[in-house]
Protein backbone atom coordinates (compact mmCIF):
# COMPACT_ATOMS: atom_id res chain seq x y z
CA UNK A 1 0.00 0.00 0.00
CA UNK A 2 2.87 2.38 0.84
CA UNK A 3 4.53 1.79 -2.54
CA UNK A 4 1.25 2.40 -4.34
CA UNK A 5 0.84 5.68 -2.50
CA UNK A 6 4.44 6.59 -3.21
CA UNK A 7 3.90 6.08 -6.96
CA UNK A 8 0.55 7.88 -7.11
CA UNK A 9 2.00 11.40 -6.92
CA UNK A 10 4.59 10.93 -9.69
CA UNK A 11 1.95 9.32 -11.90
CA UNK A 12 -0.30 12.34 -11.34
CA UNK A 13 2.69 14.60 -12.07
CA UNK A 14 3.45 12.92 -15.40
CA UNK A 15 -0.22 13.06 -16.39
CA UNK A 16 -0.20 16.78 -15.54
CA UNK A 17 2.95 17.20 -17.67
CA UNK A 18 1.46 15.36 -20.64
CA UNK A 19 -1.73 17.44 -20.58
CA UNK A 20 0.16 20.74 -20.27
CA UNK A 21 2.75 19.96 -22.94
CA UNK A 22 0.00 18.73 -25.24
CA UNK A 23 -1.84 22.01 -24.67
CA UNK A 24 1.22 24.19 -25.41
CA UNK A 25 0.96 23.65 -29.18
CA UNK A 26 -2.65 24.81 -29.10
CA UNK A 27 -1.80 27.74 -26.80
CA UNK A 28 0.96 28.84 -29.20
CA UNK A 29 -1.48 28.81 -32.14
CA UNK A 30 -3.91 30.95 -30.13
CA UNK A 31 -1.21 33.43 -29.08
CA UNK A 32 0.02 33.68 -32.68
CA UNK A 33 -3.32 35.22 -33.60
CA UNK A 34 -2.30 38.32 -31.62
CA UNK A 35 1.51 38.56 -31.47
CA UNK A 36 4.61 37.31 -33.29
CA UNK A 37 6.65 34.19 -32.43
CA UNK A 38 9.43 36.37 -30.96
CA UNK A 39 7.09 37.95 -28.41
CA UNK A 40 5.56 34.60 -27.45
CA UNK A 41 8.91 32.89 -26.85
CA UNK A 42 10.36 35.87 -24.95
CA UNK A 43 7.38 36.11 -22.59
CA UNK A 44 7.03 32.34 -22.23
CA UNK A 45 10.58 31.65 -21.15
CA UNK A 46 10.86 34.79 -19.07
CA UNK A 47 8.02 33.37 -16.97
CA UNK A 48 9.58 29.92 -17.04
CA UNK A 49 12.86 31.28 -15.64
CA UNK A 50 11.00 32.87 -12.70
CA UNK A 51 9.08 29.66 -11.91
CA UNK A 52 12.15 27.43 -12.13
CA UNK A 53 14.25 29.90 -10.15
CA UNK A 54 11.66 29.91 -7.37
CA UNK A 55 11.61 26.09 -7.37
CA UNK A 56 15.39 25.92 -7.07
CA UNK A 57 15.42 28.27 -4.06
CA UNK A 58 12.46 26.59 -2.33
CA UNK A 59 14.14 23.19 -2.70
CA UNK A 60 17.49 24.51 -1.45
CA UNK A 61 19.12 23.36 -4.68
CA UNK A 62 20.71 26.65 -5.62
CA UNK A 63 24.36 26.50 -6.61
CA UNK A 64 26.65 28.42 -8.93
CA UNK A 65 28.05 26.34 -11.81
CA UNK A 66 31.80 26.06 -12.23
CA UNK A 67 33.45 28.56 -14.54
CA UNK A 68 33.98 25.96 -17.27
CA UNK A 69 30.29 24.96 -17.18
CA UNK A 70 28.84 28.32 -18.17
CA UNK A 71 29.77 27.96 -21.84
CA UNK A 72 28.23 24.48 -21.91
CA UNK A 73 25.01 25.76 -20.30
CA UNK A 74 24.95 28.60 -22.84
CA UNK A 75 25.23 26.10 -25.69
CA UNK A 76 22.40 24.03 -24.23
CA UNK A 77 20.31 27.18 -23.77
CA UNK A 78 20.79 28.20 -27.38
CA UNK A 79 20.03 24.74 -28.78
CA UNK A 80 17.24 23.71 -26.40
CA UNK A 81 15.50 27.03 -25.81
CA UNK A 82 16.30 29.82 -28.28
CA UNK A 83 16.79 27.86 -31.51
CA UNK A 84 14.34 25.07 -30.67
CA UNK A 85 11.55 27.49 -29.84
CA UNK A 86 12.35 29.65 -32.87
CA UNK A 87 11.77 26.57 -35.03
CA UNK A 88 8.54 25.52 -33.32
CA UNK A 89 6.95 28.96 -32.86
CA UNK A 90 7.67 29.98 -36.47
CA UNK A 91 6.62 26.53 -37.65
CA UNK A 92 3.25 26.86 -35.94
CA UNK A 93 2.50 29.98 -37.98
CA UNK A 94 1.59 27.68 -40.89
CA UNK A 95 1.65 24.16 -39.40
CA UNK A 96 -1.38 22.77 -37.60
CA UNK A 97 -1.05 22.13 -33.86
CA UNK A 98 -2.06 18.49 -34.41
CA UNK A 99 0.56 17.92 -37.11
CA UNK A 100 3.20 19.62 -34.96
CA UNK A 101 2.48 17.42 -31.94
CA UNK A 102 2.77 14.20 -33.94
CA UNK A 103 6.02 15.30 -35.58
CA UNK A 104 7.50 16.27 -32.21
CA UNK A 105 6.47 12.85 -30.87
CA UNK A 106 9.18 11.32 -33.08
CA UNK A 107 11.97 12.81 -30.93
CA UNK A 108 12.80 9.37 -29.37
CA UNK A 109 13.47 8.14 -32.91
CA UNK A 110 16.06 10.86 -33.49
CA UNK A 111 17.60 10.25 -30.06
CA UNK A 112 18.05 6.58 -31.02
CA UNK A 113 19.62 7.57 -34.35
CA UNK A 114 21.95 10.05 -32.66
CA UNK A 115 22.89 7.58 -29.92
CA UNK A 116 24.17 5.17 -32.56
CA UNK A 117 27.25 7.17 -33.68
CA UNK A 118 27.67 9.31 -30.53
CA UNK A 119 27.00 6.88 -27.67
CA UNK A 120 27.79 3.72 -29.66
CA UNK A 121 24.36 2.24 -28.89
CA UNK A 122 23.32 -0.53 -31.25
CA UNK A 123 20.29 0.01 -33.47
CA UNK A 124 19.37 -3.56 -34.39
CA UNK A 125 16.62 -4.64 -36.77
CA UNK A 126 13.79 -3.97 -34.31
CA UNK A 127 14.87 -0.35 -33.81
CA UNK A 128 15.37 0.11 -37.55
CA UNK A 129 11.83 -1.20 -38.12
CA UNK A 130 10.53 1.26 -35.49
CA UNK A 131 12.33 4.18 -37.13
CA UNK A 132 10.88 3.20 -40.50
CA UNK A 133 7.35 2.93 -39.06
CA UNK A 134 7.59 6.34 -37.39
CA UNK A 135 8.83 7.93 -40.63
CA UNK A 136 5.85 6.43 -42.51
CA UNK A 137 3.48 7.80 -39.86
CA UNK A 138 4.90 11.31 -40.13
CA UNK A 139 4.69 11.22 -43.94
CA UNK A 140 1.04 10.16 -43.74
CA UNK A 141 0.11 12.99 -41.37
CA UNK A 142 2.08 15.77 -43.05
CA UNK A 143 0.90 14.75 -46.55
CA UNK A 144 -2.69 14.12 -45.45
CA UNK A 145 -2.42 10.55 -46.68
CA UNK A 146 -0.78 11.41 -50.01
CA UNK A 147 3.04 11.39 -49.66
CA UNK A 148 3.55 12.05 -53.38
CA UNK A 149 1.83 15.44 -52.93
CA UNK A 150 4.74 16.63 -50.78
CA UNK A 151 6.98 16.72 -53.84
CA UNK A 152 4.49 18.78 -55.85
CA UNK A 153 3.84 21.28 -53.06
CA UNK A 154 0.13 20.43 -52.82
CA UNK A 155 0.53 19.17 -49.26
CA UNK A 156 2.81 20.13 -46.38
CA UNK A 157 3.98 23.62 -45.37
CA UNK A 158 7.21 25.40 -44.50
CA UNK A 159 6.01 25.22 -40.91
CA UNK A 160 5.91 21.42 -41.08
CA UNK A 161 9.55 21.45 -42.20
CA UNK A 162 10.62 23.78 -39.37
CA UNK A 163 8.86 21.58 -36.81
CA UNK A 164 10.46 18.49 -38.32
CA UNK A 165 13.90 20.10 -37.92
CA UNK A 166 13.06 20.82 -34.27
CA UNK A 167 12.77 17.09 -33.51
CA UNK A 168 16.42 16.14 -34.26
CA UNK A 169 17.47 19.46 -32.73
CA UNK A 170 15.87 18.42 -29.42
CA UNK A 171 17.51 15.01 -29.73
CA UNK A 172 20.90 16.75 -29.93
CA UNK A 173 20.01 18.82 -26.87
CA UNK A 174 18.92 15.70 -24.95
CA UNK A 175 22.13 13.81 -25.64
CA UNK A 176 24.30 16.82 -24.80
CA UNK A 177 22.41 17.58 -21.57
CA UNK A 178 23.01 14.10 -20.12
CA UNK A 179 26.48 15.13 -18.93
CA UNK A 180 25.21 18.03 -16.85
CA UNK A 181 22.23 16.10 -15.45
CA UNK A 182 24.77 13.82 -13.80
CA UNK A 183 26.34 16.82 -12.03
CA UNK A 184 23.34 18.99 -11.11
CA UNK A 185 19.76 18.54 -9.83
CA UNK A 186 17.43 18.71 -12.82
CA UNK A 187 15.60 21.88 -11.70
CA UNK A 188 18.89 23.74 -11.18
CA UNK A 189 20.24 22.68 -14.56
CA UNK A 190 17.01 23.63 -16.34
CA UNK A 191 17.02 27.00 -14.55
CA UNK A 192 20.45 27.93 -15.89
CA UNK A 193 19.78 26.48 -19.34
CA UNK A 194 16.46 28.34 -19.58
CA UNK A 195 17.95 31.57 -18.21
CA UNK A 196 20.77 31.60 -20.76
CA UNK A 197 18.40 30.50 -23.52
CA UNK A 198 16.03 33.32 -22.60
CA UNK A 199 18.93 35.80 -22.83
CA UNK A 200 19.50 34.60 -26.39
CA UNK A 201 15.82 35.29 -27.16
CA UNK A 202 16.46 38.91 -26.12
CA UNK A 203 18.72 39.24 -29.16
CA UNK A 204 15.86 37.87 -31.26
CA UNK A 205 13.09 40.12 -29.97
CA UNK A 206 15.08 43.33 -29.51
CA UNK A 207 17.65 42.88 -32.27
CA UNK A 208 15.47 41.62 -35.10
CA UNK A 209 11.95 41.57 -33.66
CA UNK A 210 9.28 44.01 -32.49
CA UNK A 211 10.65 44.67 -28.99
CA UNK A 212 7.88 44.96 -26.40
CA UNK A 213 5.49 46.89 -28.69
CA UNK A 214 3.26 43.87 -29.35
CA UNK A 215 2.54 43.12 -25.69
CA UNK A 216 -0.17 45.82 -25.66
CA UNK A 217 -2.00 43.86 -28.38
CA UNK A 218 -2.60 40.86 -26.13
CA UNK A 219 -6.22 40.34 -25.09
CA UNK A 220 -7.41 38.19 -22.17
CA UNK A 221 -7.45 35.22 -24.54
CA UNK A 222 -3.88 35.91 -25.66
CA UNK A 223 -2.59 36.42 -22.10
CA UNK A 224 -4.26 33.15 -21.01
CA UNK A 225 -2.38 31.32 -23.77
CA UNK A 226 0.91 33.00 -22.78
CA UNK A 227 0.40 32.10 -19.10
CA UNK A 228 -0.28 28.48 -20.02
CA UNK A 229 2.94 28.46 -22.03
CA UNK A 230 5.08 30.28 -19.47
CA UNK A 231 3.97 29.32 -15.98
CA UNK A 232 2.73 25.84 -16.81
CA UNK A 233 4.50 24.72 -20.00
CA UNK A 234 7.98 26.12 -19.29
CA UNK A 235 7.82 26.07 -15.50
CA UNK A 236 5.62 23.68 -13.54
CA UNK A 237 5.50 20.95 -16.20
CA UNK A 238 9.30 20.69 -16.33
CA UNK A 239 9.44 20.36 -12.53
CA UNK A 240 6.70 17.71 -12.50
CA UNK A 241 8.38 15.79 -15.34
CA UNK A 242 11.75 15.49 -13.63
CA UNK A 243 10.13 14.72 -10.26
CA UNK A 244 8.26 11.82 -11.88
CA UNK A 245 11.39 10.63 -13.67
CA UNK A 246 13.17 10.26 -10.32
CA UNK A 247 10.57 7.71 -9.13
CA UNK A 248 9.11 6.05 -12.22
CA UNK A 249 11.07 3.96 -14.75
CA UNK A 250 11.96 5.92 -17.91
CA UNK A 251 10.04 3.36 -19.99
CA UNK A 252 6.85 4.03 -18.03
CA UNK A 253 7.28 7.79 -18.35
CA UNK A 254 7.77 7.29 -22.09
CA UNK A 255 4.43 5.52 -22.35
CA UNK A 256 2.68 8.52 -20.80
CA UNK A 257 4.54 10.94 -23.09
CA UNK A 258 3.17 9.06 -26.10
CA UNK A 259 -0.27 10.32 -25.04
CA UNK A 260 0.83 13.96 -25.47
CA UNK A 261 -0.02 14.28 -29.20
CA UNK A 262 -3.42 12.70 -28.53
CA UNK A 263 -4.09 15.48 -26.00
CA UNK A 264 -3.08 18.05 -28.63
CA UNK A 265 -5.30 16.43 -31.24
CA UNK A 266 -8.38 16.58 -29.00
CA UNK A 267 -7.71 20.13 -27.76
CA UNK A 268 -6.97 21.40 -31.28
CA UNK A 269 -10.22 19.89 -32.47
CA UNK A 270 -12.23 21.71 -29.78
CA UNK A 271 -10.35 25.02 -29.56
CA UNK A 272 -8.95 25.49 -33.08
CA UNK A 273 -11.46 23.45 -35.10
CA UNK A 274 -8.65 21.40 -36.59
CA UNK A 275 -10.12 18.24 -38.16
CA UNK A 276 -9.52 14.92 -36.40
CA UNK A 277 -9.23 12.74 -39.50
CA UNK A 278 -8.72 9.01 -39.89
CA UNK A 279 -5.38 9.77 -41.59
CA UNK A 280 -4.17 11.70 -38.53
CA UNK A 281 -5.23 8.95 -36.14
CA UNK A 282 -3.81 6.17 -38.33
CA UNK A 283 -0.52 8.04 -38.76
CA UNK A 284 -0.41 8.70 -35.02
CA UNK A 285 -0.89 5.02 -34.18
CA UNK A 286 1.89 4.10 -36.62
CA UNK A 287 4.20 6.66 -34.96
CA UNK A 288 3.42 5.28 -31.49
CA UNK A 289 4.12 1.74 -32.73
CA UNK A 290 7.45 2.91 -34.13
CA UNK A 291 8.40 4.66 -30.91
CA UNK A 292 7.50 1.54 -28.93
CA UNK A 293 9.81 -0.60 -31.06
CA UNK A 294 12.65 1.88 -30.72
CA UNK A 295 12.20 2.35 -26.96
CA UNK A 296 11.67 -1.28 -25.93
Amino acid sequence: MFMKGKRLLPILEIIFTVVIWGATFVATKIALQEVSPATIVWLRFGMGVVVLGAAVFLRNEFGVPDRNEWLYFAMLGFIGVAFHQWLQANGLVTAQATTTAWIVATIPIFIALLSWPVLKEKLGWIRIAGITLAAIGVLLIVSNGNPAALFTGREGTLGDLLVLISAPNWAVYTVLSRRELARHPSARMMFYVMLLGWLFTNLWIFGFGPGVSEIAHLTLKGWTAILVLGIFGSGLAYIAYYDALQVLPASQVGVFLNIEPLVTTVLAGFLLSEPITLIVMAGGLIIIAGIYLVSR
